[in-house]
């Protein structure tokens, strides 16, 4: 090849380099800033809730009844029509976490499962943990009126579920629009809404009936009782 084609061919090869890591910058480039402008992750429901202020746990302790649950849970909507009789008993522990002992039947049998909601990082929120990190459920205190009615939001994963406890198994009218709204504001509705009796309760459980609630996901996943806190 002649000398002054050898050169001319030479520069095209450095041009063409040239334009292949110009092309490799802007890309990179590029990537990066797809990158910054990706959005964050949309808040889960349960972040938008404001936990309920200048609550005393010790206020929340005693005996609860579950008047109503509102939840997209499949087992729920299957089993609506055999739903049990529930009760909660609430114990303070170190002035922080909460002991909760749930009374139910389960094949005409009275159990006591138990749980220990742990303090989360602001007041009112709870963590009840799972036998895998991703069973964990989060647990927030909506609203409450110690003496009458305590609204619990509970998340698992991106699934929520919204409990109405009594101090006594019926609740008046205004405690009910109460709860609709708070069930409105997470995007369930009445469609999901469920009722419990309110005769059929279990006061107590033997010894061969009293189940850890870690103990009780392991075997079984209903919503009802373990995936969103034992109803």
């Amino acid at each position: 090849m002649a000398p002054g084609r050898a050169r001319l061919a030479h520069r095209h090869m450095a041009a063409l380099r040239t334009l292949l890591l110009l092309g490799l910058l802007l890309t990179a480039r590029g990537q990066k800033a797809a990158r910054r402008r990706r959005p964050p992750p949309p808040q889960s429901a349960l972040e938008k809730v404001v936990a309920q202020e200048g609550l005393s746990l010790h206020q929340l302790s005693g005996k609860w009844f579950l008047v109503s649950m509102a939840s997209r849970c499949s087992y729920l909507l299957e089993h609506s029509h055999h739903l049990e009789a529930t009760t909660v008993t609430i114990t303070i522990l170190d002035g922080q976490s909460l002991a909760i002992s749930t009374f139910r039947k389960l094949d005409k049998m009275c159990w006591e499962i138990r749980q220990h909601y742990l303090p989360a990082q602001a007041p009112g929120r709870f963590l009840l943990k799972g036998h895998r990190k991703s069973s964990k459920v989060d647990v927030v205190v909506g609203e409450a009126d110690p003496s009458n009615f305590i609204i619990l939001y509970y998340q698992k994963g991106r699934s929520t579920s919204v409990k109405l406890y009594g101090r006594t198994s019926l609740v008046s009218d205004a405690i009910m629009d109460k709860f609709e709204q708070h069930i409105r504001a997470v995007g369930l509705s009445e469609d999901v809404t469920y009722y419990f009796p309110t005769y059929g309760f279990c006061d107590s459980a033997d010894e061969f009936h009293i189940l850890d609630a870690l103990l009780f996901q392991k075997r079984s996943c209903r919503c009802g009782w373990s995936c969103h806190g034992v109803s």
